[in-house]
């Protein structure tokens, strides 16, 4: 099962970070990495995505009103959200995000969450219920 992701981050060490870490994951194919919301957003508009990779703050739009934003779209992808400041959780929990991941992540949260959402999308239940890991 090949999972088609983005990564969404204005910090250009943690953007290549993540996508180095997606990029040498069996199953996954990293379609593109962006540094703002709006980017992303066209992206995915135009362009099959499975998951997303989101930082919650960024300048102008917050990963969170992205997040949002994504959830209102036909077959959207699937969302998780990023951040430094595990308050956001809420957050995230309030827009029915499938993850949330406190930074600084390691490569095994990166892991889990993408076998999570195989396992989801394997056994058809994908409900967007929130992943935490810590």
């Amino acid at each position: 099962m090949e999972i088609k992701a983005i990564v969404v981050d204005n910090s250009e060490d943690l953007k290549e970070k993540l996508t180095t870490i997606l990029k040498n994951m069996d199953g996954v194919t990293v379609c593109g990495s962006f540094d703002d919301a709006v980017a992303a957003m066209q992206y995915i508009e135009e362009n099959p995505v499975d998951l997303v990779f989101s930082d919650v703050v960024m300048p102008e739009i917050s990963g969170i009103t992205l997040a949002s934003s994504i959830y209102s779209l036909p077959n959207h992808p699937e969302v998780v959200l990023l951040s430094g400041i595990p308050g956001f959780s809420l957050e995230a929990w309030k827009i029915r995000a499938f993850g949330f991941i406190v930074k600084p992540y390691t490569t095994a949260q990166i892991r889990q969450m993408v076998k999570t959402y195989q396992k989801a999308r394997r056994e058809g239940i994908l409900d967007r219920d929130i992943v935490f890991t810590e």
